[in-house]
């Protein structure tokens, strides 16, 4: 969907510290409780809880969150275009 690699996108995960904050099935270390679990992501309607579920929300989701929700708190990560499509294709793995 994303034109990405879901496999490099679950491992970079780890590197961003997304598992910091959310859970994330087949993310190791992936237990937070600070932002939404992840799971059943290609499944919902909203990316960020106002963005139809595209692969193209999704990924500008990733990479600037608080240029979609404001006061979001998830910090901007400087997510690279590359590892935000991977992020993405791993996340719409997740029915």
């Amino acid at each position: 969907m994303t034109g990405g690699d879901p496999k490099h996108g679950r491992e970079v995960m780890a590197h961003y510290g997304c598992v910091t904050c959310h859970r994330i099935p087949g993310v190791t270390g992936a237990q937070g409780l600070v932002g939404p679990p992840l799971d059943r992501m290609a499944s919902r309607s909203f990316v960020g809880g106002v963005l139809q579920n595209t692969p193209e929300n999704m990924i500008r989701f990733i990479q600037h969150p608080r240029q979609v929700v404001q006061h979001s708190a998830m910090p901007d990560l400087n997510v690279t275009d590359s590892d935000g499509r991977d992020m993405a294709a791993y996340l719409y793995t997740l029915r």
